[in-house]
């Protein structure tokens, strides 16, 4: 498809929660595609706006090489969606909160658009809700970045410097650019991880269950976890396709832009 896509961002009224959702369509002059839409899931301290760089919307450029339409939406705590009120206490995330936004949030959200079977394209904590998503619903297919499927050691070392960063250095300042509550987006995350109940997270048999095709990379300077994360995802139905980007910390997506662009453009081409 040729032209620039057209960018509509909006509020979606789910049964206990709003959720600020970026829709992305092809210039009406082109004809609508019949490929399936990919639906963008960020990561732990992310939203629609944390997508964006000096390089544009990578959600927009993904849709425009593949010519599929997108919707890319923040989780609730994040971006402009609802807050959660006393978020380290009462409201605190439990260990399975990505189980929950994959199976129940998810297909909710899904519905109301009236999406089947999309593409999940999901980055760090939404590449571990796109495959828990993926073990139990149709796809057409699920490309993850830099997924956790297990707890590992150097991702809680990580985080911990990610607290430190939050309470003392800069990283309040620059994380507020992107969420209406900030605190709220960071300890949501943060608090979870580094919880005692998180420890025993491990997803590695749930996605046994996958049937759809798995697009799975990984940077190998990531610091929030190692290659055993994209090597560990099994399937006894689908197939998985691995790649490791040299220089990629743990974004691919901004570290090697055009080469995971590329990597996820040609998985999908033979895709519904």
């Amino acid at each position: 498809m040729n032209g620039l896509y057209h960018l509509h961002m909006t509020m979606i009224q789910l049964k206990h929660m709003r959720l600020e959702v970026e829709l992305i369509n092809a210039p009406a002059s082109e004809h609508p595609s019949q490929l399936a839409p990919i639906v963008f899931l960020h990561e732990g301290l992310g939203s629609v706006a944390m997508w964006r760089s000096r390089q544009g919307f990578w959600p927009e450029r993904v849709c425009q090489a593949s010519a599929r339409a997108g919707v890319v939406y923040s989780r609730r705590g994040y971006g402009q969606s609802d807050s959660v009120p006393d978020v380290r206490g009462r409201n605190r995330l439990p260990p399975d909160y990505m189980h929950q936004e994959a199976w129940e949030v998810l297909p909710e959200l899904l519905k109301v658009l009236e999406i089947e079977q999309p593409v999940l394209l999901g980055h760090s904590d939404g590449g571990t809700i796109a495959l828990l998503h993926a073990a139990r619903q149709p796809l057409s297919a699920c490309i993850v970045m830099a997924p956790h499927v297990m707890v590992e050691e150097v991702s809680l070392r990580a985080i911990e410097v990610a607290r430190d960063a939050y309470v003392q250095g800069p990283m309040r300042e620059s994380l507020s650019k992107y969420h209406n509550d900030v605190d709220t987006a960071f300890w949501q995350w943060n608090d979870v991880w580094l919880s005692q109940g998180f420890r025993s997270f491990d997803i590695r048999n749930v996605c046994r269950d996958i049937r759809c095709p798995v697009l799975a990379l990984q940077g190998v300077d990531d610091a929030y976890g190692t290659l055993r994360q994209i090597e560990d995802i099994r399937s006894d139905h689908g197939s998985i396709t691995r790649h490791v980007l040299p220089e990629c910390a743990h974004s691919p997506h901004k570290d090697q832009a055009q080469a995971t662009l590329s990597l996820v453009v040609d998985f999908l081409a033979d895709k519904p």
